[in-house]
């Protein structure tokens, strides 16, 4: 998020948009239900499925799943035809005036420049320089700035052909329209709130960018009441990624080295971004002050300015390792052992069979997990006899350890332990720190191909079988290595090796002062949601990004009774600046992190364009409208093995898309008896109509297939689907919720093939985006059919 839960309550309007949080995020959707309450917000949901958000919104329009950047698009197009657009903030607060070299426009073909059959060459997009710096228009009339090339580019998304893509009326789009650009003034504030919805297609991170276009053309990013924001599905789902999870990125979102990287200069020189504007402050500049406190706080006094700050230990990643290739690999028999530690990935999918056969093919798996999971027992449903010798190894729970949780709101709040695990269950460090210090054993006496960066890792704990969190969290925080002190915040991380921090973005969270992440105050003088002394948050405990653009060119808020911060003559007050404290207005563009020092409208940075475009998923029901020969994303990849079957619509003729239920958390809850008896058995959303076509009466056994698998459960007929008409023809779409399996209590093991029970993903495909790496779960065709 870029603001966060709390912040909700001052939106004047609030776009639901690929996701659901009265049902899947109830606790934070009462912030929408007091923005309403007390500001008279509009609340406006847009999905496949009249859900229970639909239900309360002010205005609903269906939409058909995977075509979220047409409907984005079409509003971008509102907002700059109907000058429904913040224009003060956007040449203030924008690339939009900003000259581009000609190159990156998109064909009449679907294909942006530089497109060679495979890939973009991304060094054909780029600014007219001067003096290495971007060069400006004069106004937003010019027809070389990105402004001009936006217009140019959305121009071709109206209503009608909205509604043509989308299967939305013109009527209910333009409804939509006019609230949501209603917040283009500085008197009014709009917020996005999204989830899975939008980042479960082979185009996610294009959806977001759209979104991310629209609030920032409406001047809606920086202020209370604004931003884009997602909402994570778990409770620390932005802990992790914050963390490097992701293959490809360090802690604090570094990026990984890669084998063209023969040094640490090398590499620090090609991550570490230079300014493309004056006044931009370009903070990612401080990479290698971020960069070499976390190699000491990896390898302590080890690391060194001789040894490159032992760069030479780190990996690098020389292929995708992202979790869909991970297994590609792993059922090419590439791959001989699995740790897997809280995740699920036979019925996390996608393309269920597939993670089954990969699996068969290993040598050895370690799952540690609080129940006995799909993936613990998947021996028992392969296909093919296995040899993998499978570990269940019992885990704690979230309730049975200490630590912190970083929600949505990028809050990092602690919390303690309110039971110790049962029996032989123990805690994921405890799991982690036992395993590797015997790997580190084998290592010390055996030697290895390359033990350095074993033998090497710093390992400072007091009990080294079980280490404290909160000595992880005072690692992670940093500290003054000559003053044996901790850090108050990143700005004392050093790049001589006197700092370590374990992640530069957290320091600041457990300070000398203690451990921010516990308090729990709960006041807020500034009467916005901001409760500064509630847990901590990144980065400094500042309560919404990019504040800076919450104001104008003098430093005053753009709504005076919403104030982000505002310059007092001599600093800024209110939240924690998102600038020097004590820059004036002027000094310092507003989007300190980027080289621009603003917002990018037009951005270079992605596989798949400069601009966002309306793509088919990869598996359509119609050809896509605006540029037949390029149906669906060029730069996605779609596996191609023999499980990785796509389906054509002549045989699979409707589009089906995945929701969560509020009975039940992911795939562990079926395991529970309470929510067991809540929501116990499998079942198909179907359209009324649909059904009456097919035959298909209220809880009649229907099955869903796909040339991938097949799942089969009641049918719940529900007049929450809509029939949608699509360029001429008549959509329909059928909804499965996504928690069933053949493991725990809710097993249904009858709804799926060969006693695997009735999982999603035993129907979606091996598709993803080409910048996340996240597979296209929201979108497939299937086959509908009565059973019984």
């Amino acid at each position: 998020m870029t603001n966060g839960w709390t912040d909700i309550k001052n939106a004047d309007v609030v776009l639901a948009m690929g996701g659901n949080p009265a049902e899947n995020h109830p606790c934070g959707f009462k912030w929408v239900m007091e923005a309403k309450r007390k500001r008279g917000a509009k609340l406006v949901s847009v999905d496949p499925r009249y859900n229970r958000t639909s239900a309360v919104a002010d205005l609903y329009v269906p939409i058909r799943s995977g075509t979220d950047i047409a409907f984005l698009g079409g509003l971008i197009r509102h907002a700059l035809s109907s000058g429904r657009f913040h224009e003060e903030y956007v040449k203030l607060h924008t690339n939009a005036l900003f000259l581009l070299e000609p190159g990156s426009e998109l064909g009449e073909d679907g294909l942006f420049g530089g497109f060679d059959g495979t890939r973009y060459d991304r060094s054909r997009w780029r600014y007219a320089l001067e003096g290495g710096h971007a060069r400006r228009a004069a106004s937003l009339d010019d027809p070389g700035c990105v402004f001009q090339h936006l217009k140019r580019h959305f121009d071709r998304y109206t209503p009608a052909v909205v509604a043509d893509i989308c299967g939305s009326s013109v009527q209910d789009f333009l409804k939509a329209a006019d609230v949501v650009t209603s917040t283009g003034t500085a008197d009014r504030a709009g917020t996005i709130l999204y989830a899975l919805g939008w980042t479960q297609h082979s185009t996610s991170v294009q959806i977001i960018r759209a979104a991310a276009i629209l609030q920032l053309l409406l001047g809606n990013v920086g202020r209370p009441g604004g931003g884009v924001n997602a909402l994570r599905g778990h409770a620390n789902i932005q802990g992790g990624t914050d963390h490097g999870v992701a293959f490809h990125a360090l802690p604090g979102y570094l990026r990984m080295p890669v084998p063209e990287d023969a040094t640490v200069e090398r590499y620090l020189e090609r991550i570490t971004p230079r300014p493309l504007s004056p006044a931009s402050m370009n903070y990612w500049g401080n990479t290698p002050r971020f960069f070499v406190s976390l190699m000491k706080a990896l390898y302590g006094a080890r690391a060194t300015a001789a040894n490159g700050w032992a760069f030479d230990w780190l990996p690098k990643v020389a292929d995708n390792y992202s979790w869909v290739y991970i297994f590609d690999r792993m059922y090419s028999g590439g791959i001989q052992g699995l740790i897997d530690l809280g995740m699920n990935p036979v019925a996390n999918g996608p393309n269920t069979e597939k993670m089954i056969a990969a699996l068969g093919k290993l040598e050895w798996a370690v799952i540690a997990e609080a129940f006995e999971t799909e993936t613990a027992q998947f021996w028992r449903v392969t296909r093919q006899p296995t040899r993998a010798e499978v570990f269940l190894l019992p885990a704690a729970i979230f309730a049975e350890k200490d630590g912190s949780f970083t929600n949505s709101s990028r809050w990092a709040q602690w919390k303690h332990k309110a039971a110790d695990p049962p029996g032989e269950a123990r805690a994921d460090q405890e799991i982690l720190a036992r395993i590797f210090l015997r790997v580190r054993e084998l290592y010390a006496k055996e030697g290895g191909r390359f033990p350095d960066p074993i033998l090497g890792l710093e390992w400072p704990y007091a009990n080294p079988f079980d280490p404290s969190l909160e000595e992880v969290a005072k690692e992670i925080n940093g500290r003054d290595l000559t003053a044996g002190k901790q850090l108050s915040g990143f700005a004392e991380l050093k790049a001589d090796g006197s700092t370590s921090s374990g992640n530069w973005l957290y320091c600041g969270s457990f300070t000398e002062a203690g451990n921010l992440m516990a308090r729990r105050d709960p006041r807020d003088p500034s009467g916005l949601g901001r409760h500064e002394g509630w847990a901590w948050n990144w980065p400094m405990n500042r309560r919404i990004l990019y504040n800076r653009a919450g104001a104008d060119a003098e430093g005053r808020p753009w709504d005076p009774s919403r104030p982000a911060i505002r310059w007092d003559g001599s600093r800024w007050t209110g939240d924690v600046p998102d600038t020097l404290s004590d820059a004036p207005p002027g000094a310092l563009d507003a989007f300190i992190m980027l080289p621009e020092g603003v917002a990018k409208l037009w951005a270079p940075d992605f596989a798949d364009g400069p601009f966002p475009e309306h793509y088919e998923a990869a598996e359509h029901p119609v050809e896509n409208l605006l540029h037949p020969k390029t149906t669906s994303n060029p730069v996605a990849p779609v596996f191609k093995g023999d499980l990785d079957r796509l389906g054509d619509v002549k045989e699979y003729d409707i589009v089906a898309t995945t929701f969560r239920l509020t009975e039940h958390f992911h795939y562990w809850t079926k395991h529970i008896a309470p929510t067991t008896a809540l929501q116990p058995e499998f079942f198909v959303e179907v359209p009324e109509g649909l059904a009456a076509a097919r035959g298909i009466r209220n809880e009649d056994r229907v099955r869903v297939s796909t040339p991938r698998g097949a799942v089969e459960g009641r049918a719940l007929v529900t007049k929450r689907i809509r029939a949608l008409k699509v360029a001429g023809r008549t959509i329909w779409q059928v909804a499965i919720p996504i928690h069933w399996g053949f493991a725990g209590r809710a097993s249904g093991a009858k709804g799926g093939a060969e006693g695997r029970g009735p999982m999603a993903n035993l129907l979606t495909a091996s598709v993803v985006d080409p910048n996340s790496f996240t597979p296209e779960y929201k979108t497939f065709l299937v086959k509908l059919e009565k059973v019984s």
